[in-house]
């Protein structure tokens, strides 16, 4: 019985190491080092300038993307809720979203997002579920503090052109390795919700698609307006703004009981990640 014991034991740590051996690490970037929960003192305040979340508001794109060749309308719904969660000891504004395929919900999804002390967006991390003809297929999850994730900036503060990169989380356990870089400022941008004057255009690509690029455009005090590609991104995707809006109370608790069923579901089917955080407040 002790041989057994002592040779369980072994197995048991060498199997440990080498699954630390293989877990990757994120990289060394001053982001990651700067993340500080302390820094956060009203961090579902979100009014950073070029992504202001604020509960009630809704932004309605349309665009298209490539599929096997072929153009497929895409339509996404993002929705501000007021509902919260805290991730590793920071309250996190929560956005219900909805991504359309056609005329086929191929995505839904909660993601969190956090304000700190000097503006910067925080992005916490994200549930989402993809579906085919109706059913659920995957929920790539990925959580601040959890699985070796790590939150990432969705919204520098002060962007600037010509200053470095920047992770906008890291998930590897999910292959989100998304990073930005502040790429210009145009003077005018109109897309059917309308006309908005100097705009910042971010860049991102991540590390599973080299050359891909997706530029997405952020107007003053709205956020983001619209989203198009360049280099060799396959999927082609183009998103215009067509719809800015309020949600009335009615709405908002239409919205609500959404986020909070797509939550009991993520609790069911996430149970090494998302399981492990309190529940939506």
């Amino acid at each position: 019985m002790q041989r057994s014991h002592l040779l369980f034991v072994a197995v048991a740590l060498l199997i440990t190491i080498i699954v630390s051996a293989c877990a990757p690490s994120a990289p060394d970037d001053p982001v990651f080092d700067s993340f500080d929960p302390n820094n956060f003192d009203n961090s579902t305040n979100i009014d950073n300038e070029w992504m202001p979340l604020k509960p009630g508001t809704q932004l309605v794109f349309e665009g298209e993307t490539i599929e096997n060749g072929e153009s497929v309308p895409h339509r996404v719904v993002i929705n501000v809720t007021d509902l919260t969660k805290v991730i590793s000891g920071v309250r996190s504004v929560v956005t219900w979203d909805l991504d359309y395929s056609g005329d086929e919900l191929v995505e839904a999804e909660l993601a969190f997002f956090a304000q700190d002390n000097d503006g910067n967006v925080w992005r916490m991390g994200e549930y989402p579920e993809e579906y085919q003809d109706g059913k659920f297929i995957d929920n790539p999850t990925w959580i601040h503090g959890l699985d070796n994730a790590l939150a990432g900036i969705a919204m520098q503060a002060n962007p600037q052109p010509g200053t470095p990169d920047y992770p906008q989380g890291w998930g590897p356990e999910v292959d989100w390795t998304d990073r930005g870089l502040v790429d210009k400022i145009v003077q005018e941008t109109c897309v059917p919700a309308g006309c908005y004057q100097n705009v910042l255009v971010i860049k991102e690509t991540s590390a599973t698609e080299v050359g891909a690029f997706q530029l997405k455009y952020f107007a003053p005090g709205v956020g983001n307006v619209l989203v198009d590609w360049t280099g060799t991104d396959k999927t082609q995707e183009t998103l215009e703004l067509v719809e800015y809006n309020q949600l009335s109370p009615e709405e908002m608790d239409e919205v609500r009981a959404s986020a909070l069923e797509l939550e009991k579901s993520a609790y069911e089917r996430s149970k090494d990640v998302y399981s492990q955080t309190p529940p939506l407040e």
